[in-house]
């Protein structure tokens, strides 16, 4: 017996809407923090000028740690869904149906956004001086093209439909009861 929803697959078309109610609030967040860099402009400049490791550690957390946490905690509550997804009557679960946790919810939301933070890493160290070979940082660009692609292709090749960052963190995503 599952506590939440049955084990029916979810559309890929219902994950993307979701997911684009998610970036909604996210592209909110981005606003607010662009306004605030313009106020805050003479004390932000010099964490994003000093030195590549000092921009990428300021981006991740202004951007990428508010974000993960976003999903890692909404997911991993009570309620199992971020806005978008709760919005579209869908869950994350465990492979039982079962709400998945915290920790889960965790690692789920590391795995889901490695392309995005390594991005943000490549990027920084494409626009700013670094002692990264240039072959290096262009085989992390391509990683990031393939792990997203990974993980869109991935839903139609697995039997629940999980995305690879589900199946290694042994969650699917389900209908809401």
């Amino acid at each position: 017996m599952h506590r939440h929803g049955t084990l029916t697959n979810v559309s890929l078309g219902t994950r993307i809407i979701a997911f684009l109610w998610d970036y909604a609030i996210i592209s909110g967040y981005l606003l607010l923090l662009v306004g605030f860099s313009f106020v805050m402009r003479p004390a932000l400049l010099p964490l994003f000028t000093t030195s590549p490791l000092l921009s990428e550690l300021t981006g991740f957390l202004f951007i990428t740690l508010p974000v993960y946490l976003y999903f890692s905690l909404c997911e991993g509550s009570k309620a199992q869904a971020t806005w978008g997804k709760y919005k579209m009557g869908i869950i994350v679960a465990d492979m039982n149906g079962n709400a998945a946790g915290l920790g889960t919810s965790l690692l789920r939301s590391a795995l889901k956004f490695l392309p995005w933070e390594l991005a943000h890493f490549t990027i920084w160290h494409m626009v700013m001086p670094n002692p990264y070979p240039d072959g290096l940082i262009y085989s992390l660009l391509a990683a990031v093209y393939g792990l997203v692609l990974l993980y869109f292709v991935s839903p139609w090749f697995s039997k629940n439909k999980q995305t690879c960052y589900d199946y290694l963190a042994g969650t699917v995503i389900r209908r809401r009861a």
